[in-house]
């Protein structure tokens, strides 16, 4: 099996076939008792009730409200919560963290926001993070990030504080309000970003219903940024999916339905937030000196911080909570399952405990069915009876679970049976007995469901999973163009492991004309000239250009060795098929922020082969915000782009977006 410095030496032969392998870690992670972390294995499992994001008093309560429109003024400030850690003596820690909040008031998650179709809100965002001169989390100023931009070199976080701006993920938004990387402020809006326009954000909402959440999206930090707890839920309702108990599918309400933000994190052992960074912290070694990164003193004085490829915590967390449960009645809920996670991909699945108490999965049942009835943005064309669902990192899946089917007084956990690394794409390929995980791993499990309330039959539960026919169809209209775009993994100027995006052919605009490399020296001395083509860099000229109102099928192939959750802004999707492929991979250069040279890919001779079809636990018959793109696949997704303006796509990998793999999406004229 080569590894990724190798796939670089092979990929550059001439001619070579496309030798994209797994590329996975072999080194050891570091024992995180040894490291004084908190140790995920003696910590309480199943005891802690999960805080209730769909509860009338956790909605946000307008500043004012007309009969269409409602007003809010959101903050993102400094506040300590009980995740539920303990120390040695089973005392509860308390966390240091940053939530969204009003009124001084701050959580992780953020209050939920529940809105009507075609209802306007106003959210006055504000950065309240006064005063703080330093991130909770460790901060790589060698990246392309907010204060590395061109004018802002000599700002800092130590002087102007921790930049931020909100992206209501799944909206069909205005470019002016999406949240772009580009449009953040620090607090006060003493320091605002190069493309910033107003700190009132206008929601149209003039879209279905749908399970939709907002988080935090400054250029080079969201990944810190989110992890400090910057994200919750936004959900939008209509005639069909209510929300009510006398909707007309039968959809379980409140407080039948619950909604949960499911992330993972590592905790120092009193209670504060963990994020590796430096030599000696878990996943260093792996993508680091494993890879053979030469990083300068003088920009890494400790060796860092740095930026890694990926994150992967060890406690699982709900609602800001780690390993809690919810009490339940036996009878159908409906449950929104957000994979707010950094790079983790979950494969959900539920089963019966062997003990009523059991706080891991030994002896546990066979995995109980399910119902998908609804994805990232709205209710599915039928419900998917299924008993494993695959949940990619950014993803939002909606699904009805019968508590009935199982004793009262049991208990169901909810179980994880992905792994603590990298996802290939298919089902206990990263569970690898021979891969190196967390001493005595507690990541297999994510909440628990214990059926000890009884059931209260003055409430209907009229679900039938068998007869639900919800509002999704194909989009049916004509298509203008194929457009082939690409991920690569590739290396920035230290050597570190860099993924980006790109395409699989000549760029052209919007008319059909060349999009080429700049005109300038930097790029002339890594000899690219002529149109644009291959890896790309975030700050490089935007190639994806739809026209307004066009609909385009876009190719999505996929060079790495590894599954990527792809995620375009404005837009829904029709996820149309999957197939097979083959290229030669030529080695060319990817021009950095900073002038300096990585490496790249660009796809040649590119041959096509079967047709592959929807991979178990996958469900598509939704409106997608989200696509899985797996290895050696092209993904084809179909949608139509009906505003004009500056937006974004990328991998919703969080580490793997602050550190290039997003791109420019603008829509019509003035690209």
């Amino acid at each position: 099996m080569i590894n990724r410095r190798e796939f670089f030496k092979l990929a550059g032969a001439t001619s070579a076939a496309m030798m994209i392998a797994r590329m996975r870690w072999a080194g050891v992670l570091a024992d995180t008792a040894a490291a004084s972390l908190s140790d995920p294995a003696v910590q309480p499992k199943f005891i802690n009730v999960v805080p209730d994001a769909m509860a009338p008093s956790f909605m946000y309560i307008p500043d004012k409200q007309n009969k269409n429109k409602k007003s809010f003024t959101v903050g993102v400030g400094p506040s300590v919560q009980q995740t539920g850690l303990v120390d040695g003596s089973g005392a509860l820690l308390s966390t240091p963290v940053w939530g969204y909040g009003q009124d001084g008031v701050y959580t992780w998650p953020g209050k939920t926001f529940e809105i009507q179709s075609g209802d306007k809100l106003e959210v006055n965002w504000t950065n309240d993070l006064m005063g703080i001169t330093e991130h909770l989390l460790p901060v790589d100023t060698s990246l392309h990030w907010a204060y590395s931009l061109p004018g802002y070199e000599l700002n800092s976080i130590a002087a102007d504080g921790v930049p931020v701006v909100p992206h209501l993920h799944g909206g069909h938004t205005n470019f002016q309000f999406d949240g772009n990387p580009e449009y953040f402020f620090s607090p006060g809006f003493s320091v605002l970003g190069p493309r910033w326009m107003d700190a009132k954000y206008s929601y149209k909402n003039d879209q279905p219903a749908g399970n939709l959440w907002y988080h935090d999206h400054a250029l080079g930090i969201t990944r810190l940024n989110v992890y400090a707890g910057l994200a919750g839920f936004y959900f939008v309702r209509d005639a069909v999916d209510t929300g009510k108990p006398d909707n007309p599918l039968g959809l379980p309400a409140w407080p039948y339905e619950k909604a949960y933000a499911i992330q993972d994190r590592m905790f120092y052992d009193d209670g504060r937030l963990f994020y590796p960074a430096f030599p000696g912290d878990p996943f260093y070694d792996d993508f680091i000196t494993g890879e053979g990164a030469v990083l300068p003193p003088d920009l890494f004085p400790d060796g860092g911080p740095t930026a890694l490829a990926e994150f992967f915590g060890d406690h699982m967390v709900v609602n800001g909570l780690i390993w809690p449960k919810e009490n339940v009645e036996p009878r159908h809920y409906r449950l929104h399952l957000l994979n707010g996670t950094d790079s983790r991909f979950m494969v959900v699945r539920f089963r019966l405990a062997a003990a009523p108490d059991a706080m891991d999965l030994e002896g546990a049942g066979a995995p109980l069915p399910f119902y998908v009835v609804g994805s990232d943005q709205g209710l599915a064309s039928s419900a998917t009876p299924t008993d494993v669902l695959l949940s990619e990192p950014g993803s939002r899946y909606d699904i009805v679970f019968d508590f009935s089917q199982v004793p009262a007084g049991s208990r169901v956990i909810m179980e994880n049976l992905g792994g603590d690394a990298p996802f290939g794409g298919v089902f206990g390929d990263d569970l690898d007995p021979d891969e190196d995980f967390f001493p005595n791993r507690q990541t297999d499990r994510i909440m628990a469901f214990d059926v000890t309330v009884p059931l209260d039959t003055a409430v209907p539960d009229n679900f039938n999973g068998a007869t639900f026919v919800g509002p999704y169809t194909l989009n049916p209209k004509p298509v203008d163009r194929v457009r082939k775009v690409a991920l690569f993994e590739g290396m920035d100027e230290f050597g570190r492991l860099q993924p980006l995006l790109g395409t699989a052919e000549p760029a052209t605009d919007y008319l059909g004309n060349p999009i080429n490399w700049p005109a300038t020296s930097a790029y002339a001395n890594a000899g690219l000239v002529g149109p644009m083509q291959g890896s790309i860099a975030w700050h490089s000229p935007t190639t994806e250009n739809p026209a307004l109102g066009s609909t385009e099928i876009w190719e999505i192939y996929n060079a790495t060795g590894d599954a990527h959750p792809v995620h375009l802004h404005l837009v829904h999707f029709d996820v149309v098929d999957r197939q097979e492929f083959t290229a030669n991979v030529i080695t060319q250069p990817v021009v950095q922020h900073n002038g300096l040279q990585g490496t790249g890919f660009r796809l040649e001779n590119i041959v096509l082969g079967a047709m592959v079809p929807q991979p178990a636990g996958y469900v598509e018959n939704t409106p997608k915000d989200m696509v899985t793109a797996l290895p050696d696949q092209v993904t084809r997704i179909k949608m139509t782009f009906d505003k004009p303006g500056r937006y974004v796509w990328h991998c919703h990998i969080l580490s793997h977006e602050d550190h290039e793999m997003m791109r420019v999406l603008h829509v019509g004229p003035g690209a």
